[in-house]
């Protein structure tokens, strides 16, 4: 029997190209734990984070980086906000509802930013195994 390319692979795509990397045994058996966690063989979980790693397959896509970008304003004007209310109370001028409503403010910026964290940590992983 003579080997047959997939249906629909061409040259470009089969995997017909080794690279060697040496690995301790604690070292692999943690990538070995790591890429059956993540549902996926070993060389399609290094394959994977080896060209996410150098850039060729990015991490972030465009939309993402929207969001973050929108995330980093929201946190910055939030900064500026801290640093008044930091100054104010050092020269012992008190505004507790302007306080509250700042924290109020830093608390939601922070969820939004830990949830789309691990939002993007968990689509790594999805990606990984061929889902969006």
């Amino acid at each position: 029997m003579t080997w047959q390319p997939r249906a629909g692979s061409s040259p470009e795509q089969r995997k017909n190209k080794v690279v060697h990397a040496r690995f301790s045994a604690s070292e692999i058996t943690r990538i070995e734990r790591a890429a059956e966690r993540a549902g996926l063989t070993v060389s399609a979980f290094m394959r994977s984070l080896s060209l996410e790693g150098a850039g060729v397959r990015p991490f972030f896509t465009a939309e993402d980086r929207v969001l973050l970008g929108a995330l980093w304003k929201d946190l910055r004007t939030v900064s500026v906000n801290l640093n008044q209310l930091a100054r104010a109370a050092n020269r012992r001028h008190s505004r507790f509802d302007e306080e509250g409503a700042v924290l109020d403010d830093v608390q939601r910026a922070m969820a939004a930013l830990v949830y789309e964290i691990g939002f993007f940590a968990d689509r790594g992983a999805r990606l990984r195994k061929g889902r969006r």
